[in-house]
């Protein structure tokens, strides 16, 4: 489906990763960036003439693993948010709010807390699908009376999980002993010291992740109607929307393994894309996906080559999204109101 867009989101990321690249101690000029990825794919190093020799490894093996990952992981928890909120039909769901973050949080810390590396860098993603999914199984839970299930319930329930999964991480860093830094520096969210191992691992899982929600954007977008009105017209709303759950779950396990807990990525930017794209999902998808990660790219990049003291990218997304988060229930509650 063309969009303009999604031509101007995609042109943007792109520019941002290449400036990116070139940006922090050593500084590299975007043709200097541009001649060095072209020499690593097409294997002719005569491009590498008289450039530094420290470059091709500053660009290939330590910048451009965190830039891409950081890309990717934005974009997958944009998706997520987008599809949390499609369901819910909630401004306010994501992710973070709906607690499926701290439950992937709370299983990578089991990984880490018990120092598992029998399955590779899975055991870690592993892990946090684990407790994201059973996060989400307790959530719909508790949310859930009668058979029916409220969006605002379903935000509350998330919130009572999330605090008593931050209890357990809690106990889990009291135990830790010499490993609680690890934990605690994991869980503050960064893109520090990232492989293309993980540029490989979230590619794969949020490509899939994406296709399997675009696939049903369609769908998506009838649920809104309500249940009625989606079986009446031939969808099965119970298994689109646990496919869909799942899969946002999935989603969000892998790109918080990677990266520690991104708070309200998720939130923000698919609430303001509605105003450029519509509801439609299957535009709002897409877009929303490239937006975030041009944005949490551009954050990493301030953290890391802009601030004196590089600050974790978890932090800085909480600090912004916080007050928004304020801003949205405020605007709901007003709205509520005047009805």
């Amino acid at each position: 489906m063309r969009s303009p867009h999604l031509f101007l989101l995609s042109s943007l990321l792109l520019l941002i990763i290449f400036l990116s690249t070139g940006m922090g101690y050593l500084e590299i000029s975007p043709s200097e960036v541009i001649k060095i990825i072209l020499a690593r794919i097409i294997g002719d190093h005569e491009l590498l003439k008289g450039l530094n020799h420290v470059f091709p490894y500053v660009v290939w093996e330590v910048r451009l693993p965190r830039i891409l990952t950081s890309a990717i992981v934005g974009a997958g928890l944009s998706i997520s948010g987008v599809i949390f909120q499609g369901i819910l039909l909630n401004p306010l769901a994501d992710p973070y709010t709906l607690g499926i973050s701290a439950g992937a949080a709370f299983g990578a810390s089991v990984a880490l807390f018990l120092d598992i590396h029998s399955l590779g860098i899975y055991s870690v993603p592993i892990f946090a699908f684990c407790g994201a999914v059973g996060t989400l199984i307790a959530v719909m839970s508790l949310s859930s009376f009668n058979g029916e299930m409220s969006s605002n319930n379903l935000i509350l329930s998330g919130i009572i999980v999330a605090a008593i999964l931050s209890a357990g991480i809690s106990f889990l860093k009291y135990m830790a002993d010499e490993q609680v830094s690890i934990i605690i520096f994991w869980l503050m969210g960064s893109f520090a010291s990232k492989t293309w191992a993980e540029v490989s691992l979230s590619c794969v899982c949020v490509l899939a992740g994406f296709l399997i929600c675009l696939f049903f954007s369609r769908d998506l977008n009838i649920m809104s109607l309500g249940d009625r009105s989606a079986n009446s017209l031939g969808i099965s709303a119970g298994r689109v929307r646990m496919i869909l759950l799942v899969t946002a779950s999935f989603v969000t396990a892998v790109c918080v393994s990677v990266s520690g807990i991104i708070g309200f990525v998720g939130l923000i930017i698919p609430h303001l894309m509605r105003f450029f794209t519509g509801a439609d999902n299957r535009k709002l998808i897409p877009a929303s996906g490239l937006a975030v990660a041009g944005l949490l790219l551009g954050a990493d990049t301030i953290t890391r080559a802009v601030l004196p003291v590089e600050v974790p990218i978890g932090v800085l997304t909480a600090l912004i999204g916080g007050p928004f988060f304020c801003y949205i229930f405020r605007q709901r509650r007003v709205g509520g109101l005047r009805a």
